[in-house]
């Protein structure tokens, strides 16, 4: 069950209601990605300064749901076409990824007095909850990496669109939705074939499933032509303004007097990542002839959730940057326990 007690419904209702406010202000002040970052924004400041808010995780899986299947309408056969040209940079890009994580870790255990595992875990640019769960596998503070994720994720959202929209980068994107009208038949058949998607991975336990499942069944829907319908926009907002609020409940009353040496230095670590990975894009673009701001996007160390958000809003090859960020945490995500179980060993190896 959702909610465990009313008091539980009644936070829920005023965390909704304060995401709602902070969307419609940041609409006001056009700010980028109004849906998620008003609502990700208030409620970690509500939650910090020590008011009771509440997201159920289906309300987060409702969110990620709304972004997998809008994300997947681009993926006709012409954009699958163009992708497939693009392979060899997308291996490039998850390259980058994971020994980005590895030089992140290694900074970070310089930095602060945390130990090395739960460094490497805090660092790896995958999945929050996927990185605490393995890291708590081989005995990291999972709070730790936890509290490391979230603020790479807040500071990824809160840089990386404003900077687009203050050198006002938009409008590079050729690739439109394989359905672009609402026909509410189709798009009933379209919820009940996406969210039977996740729960089929759900039930294999694949990480992400609730963005994953929906958008891999988007996408065949999209690539054999089968546009049943557009998502409404209202959806997607609803979508944005969902992630936003679980990601900002995330965060506690504790987050800001806890370690601050630790959080210090992953904000350092955090940044430095953002401004790398930046380079990084330019350099893909350069060598790529990928436009330079998706090609930033796309191996931002964001989510797959908000980094193909900004693409979608700024109309910045959202096909590209949604298949750069889903194949690096799909891969990071099923190989990051063998890949520290041989960093182990060989470490294990070097010290005997």
């Amino acid at each position: 069950m959702p909610f465990a007690s009313s008091s539980d419904l009644r936070s829920f209702l005023l965390t909704l209601l304060l995401g709602l406010a902070a969307a419609g202000l940041c609409n006001l002040l056009h700010t980028p990605l109004p849906w998620m970052i008003g609502p990700l924004f208030a409620s970690a400041a509500a939650r910090m300064a020590g008011i009771a808010l509440f997201c159920p995780a289906q309300v987060r899986q409702g969110g990620q749901w709304a972004i997998g299947t809008a994300l997947g309408l681009y993926f006709t056969p012409l954009v699958l076409g163009v992708l497939a040209s693009y392979a060899v940079w997308i291996v490039a890009g998850l390259a980058f990824a994971m020994l980005l994580g590895l030089a992140g870790a290694w900074l970070l255990s310089r930095l602060s007095d945390v130990d090395r595992v739960t460094a490497f875990f805090a660092m790896a640019v995958g999945g929050a909850s996927e990185m605490a769960a393995q890291g708590e596998h081989h005995g990291a503070a999972v709070d730790r990496i936890a509290a490391a994720h979230s603020l790479r994720i807040m500071m990824v959202v809160a840089i990386v669109p404003f900077a687009f929209k203050f050198l006002d980068v938009h409008g590079a994107d050729p690739f439109v939705p394989g359905a672009r009208e609402v026909r509410y038949d189709g798009l009933a058949l379209l919820v009940l074939l996406t969210a039977s998607g996740a729960l089929l991975l759900g039930r294999l336990r694949w990480p992400n499933n609730w963005v994953i499942g929906p958008l891999a069944v988007s996408i065949l829907l999209t690539a054999f032509s089968a546009n049943l319908s557009a998502l409404p926009e209202w959806m997607t907002h609803f979508g944005q303004l969902f992630i936003g609020i679980s990601l900002g409940t995330r965060f506690t009353p504790e987050f800001l007097h806890t370690a601050p040496r630790y959080l210090a230095s992953v904000a350092l670590c955090a940044l430095l990542a953002i401004l790398v990975a930046g380079g990084f894009g330019l350099l893909l673009a350069w060598i790529s002839g990928i436009n330079p701001a998706t090609a930033i996007l796309a191996t931002s160390p964001g989510g797959i959730a908000e980094m193909s958000l900004t693409a979608r809003t700024l109309q910045l090859g959202v096909p590209i940057v949604t298949a750069f960020h889903v194949i690096r945490m799909s891969v990071i995500v099923l190989t990051i326990g063998p890949l520290f179980r041989s960093l182990r060993y060989f470490q294990e190896r070097a010290d005997a």
